[in-house]
């Protein structure tokens, strides 16, 4: 019989492995088997690279955005440190015991980013736990009365009432804005006290604890918030209606640019960042809305007082939307209106609509730029109305223009824009109105800011003409 071929076989070299130093098929099995597991580690290292840079950006950008952010986990960090001293040191662990604890969880679930919200949370726990506390060891003291039959049927009917009772009111707007964080602590309370008291022997001591040990971990955040590094509700309240109307103004300035101007060609809007820009003001609601309920429980700070018109702030943010949606048709209609119909046989009518629109859009920005000035100074408006006056006029002398013998048909496009555009300046007018309200509202602290001020610029002047 013919002798079998001899299986070939790999020349060893300086490259190859001891695993690829085999016969035939077991080679290729190695190799198969050896590869994919290389590949994999090597793929998942690459992974947990891209994520750690990822990471580390997105680190980067917080911080960059707000660095205020780090001051508040410092704080946290610093609060939990503080109470937890209380359960380290022996004679004030004796003097409150296990309960100490709830100091820890008190700091964890009331410690908020800007001082309102620590106060709005502190307060509420904190005499939520009192009032329940106090309900609770009532009921038990009225419940003992019936025996020892009738005791837990008068708890169960305590607890079902007022838990029922206070569940229904967390429906109510009012309550819900405001107390509902201190509503749900009360349940939760009382129903703890009321149904342990029918095992506990001790109940006053251990209301006693509980609500010593709440309040020593609210004081605790309400000492780290106000007195470190304390983030102003109200403040970036302010700052942001101001911000707001800077981002409008933005908006009508690119139109006026790119749109109304001279040289204006109006392609392309959709990639420029102004015309993205009034988007963010749409979303700002829940941000307004949530700054508005903490600013309200703040004290009077910097240039605010105590009673300062926070409810203006939100009128003027809903009036601040409005002109941003006002600015949404407008950007809809022209980059979806077929620009071969944007065209009319009337070429001076044309170019009056074009000036009209562009001095609309002109000084309504101007407007809008020198009512965020006012806010962000706390100063009266003083150029503002004679730049909605002069946006009020240019569109009424449009309006008188397209209401003689013209054939709208031609000019439908343009006639479209500017009557979009007037709505833009009622919608600045209407911000106007609401700044100076303000202004009237913020009563004496905001004139005695001004007149220090122009008491200083007096008195520079004075020194340079001495």
């Amino acid at each position: 019989m013919p002798s079998s071929p001899s299986k070939p076989r790999i020349k060893p070299s300086i490259y190859t492995t001891p695993m690829e130093v085999e016969v035939g098929s077991n080679t290729s099995a190695h190799k198969i088997g050896f590869s994919p597991w290389w590949s994999g580690l090597s793929s998942l290292v690459e992974r947990m690279k891209e994520m750690a840079v990822g990471l580390s950006k997105k680190v980067k950008k917080i911080v960059k955005d707000d660095p205020r952010r780090v001051a508040h986990c410092f704080k946290v960090g610093l609060a939990l440190t503080i109470v937890s001293i209380f359960y380290y040191v022996t004679p004030l662990y004796e003097g409150l015991g296990v309960s100490t604890m709830w100091a820890v969880l008190t700091v964890v679930v009331v410690m908020e980013y800007t001082v309102g919200g620590t106060l709005s949370k502190g307060l509420n726990r904190a005499f939520a736990t009192l009032l329940a506390g106090s309900l609770g060891v009532g009921a038990h003291q009225i419940a003992v009365l019936c025996g020892d039959k009738g005791e837990p049927i008068l708890l169960g009917l305590f607890v079902f009432t007022i838990a029922a009772g206070a569940t229904f009111s967390r429906f109510i707007p009012e309550i819900k804005a405001r107390y509902d964080y201190g509503v749900t602590i009360f349940i939760l309370t009382f129903s703890l006290v009321a149904v342990s008291s029918y095992r506990v022997e001790e109940l006053i001591q251990m209301a006693h604890q509980r609500v010593s040990t709440i309040a020593i971990g609210v004081a605790t955040c309400l000492g780290t918030t106000v007195f470190v590094f304390p983030v102003w509700a109200g403040e970036d309240l302010h700052k942001q209606v101001a911000n707001n109307l800077d981002k409008l103004a933005t908006f009508l300035e690119g139109l006026e640019a790119e749109c109304f101007g001279e040289k204006a060609r109006c392609e392309n809007l959709e990639s420029k960042s102004f015309f993205q820009v009034y988007k963010s003001v749409l979303n700002s609601k829940p941000s307004e809305d949530s700054l508005f309920n903490f600013a309200k429980w703040e004290p009077g700070h910097g240039q605010f007082g105590f009673r300062h018109p926070w409810k203006q702030y939100q009128k003027l943010g809903a009036l601040s939307r409005q002109c941003a949606s006002a600015m949404d048709t407008l950007s809809s209609y022209i980059t979806t209106f077929p620009k071969s119909q944007a065209t009319a046989t009337d070429v001076e009518l044309r170019l009056q609509i074009r000036a009209a629109c562009a001095e609309m859009s002109s000084e309504s920005a101007k407007a809008l730029r020198e009512l965020s000035s006012a806010i962000r100074t706390m100063t009266a408006p003083a150029s503002a109305n004679r730049h909605v006056a002069a946006s009020l006029e240019a569109a009424a002398n449009l309006r008188s223009a397209l209401s003689e013998d013209v054939a709208l048909s031609e000019i439908v496009h343009l006639a479209m824009i500017s009557s979009l555009l007037a709505e833009l300046v009622l919608r600045t007018a209407g911000i106007a109105g609401s700044v100076e309200e303000l202004a009237r509202l913020a009563g004496p602290p905001l004139n005695r800011w001004t007149l220090g001020k122009n008491r200083l610029k007096w008195l520079l002047m004075l020194r340079t003409k001495d």
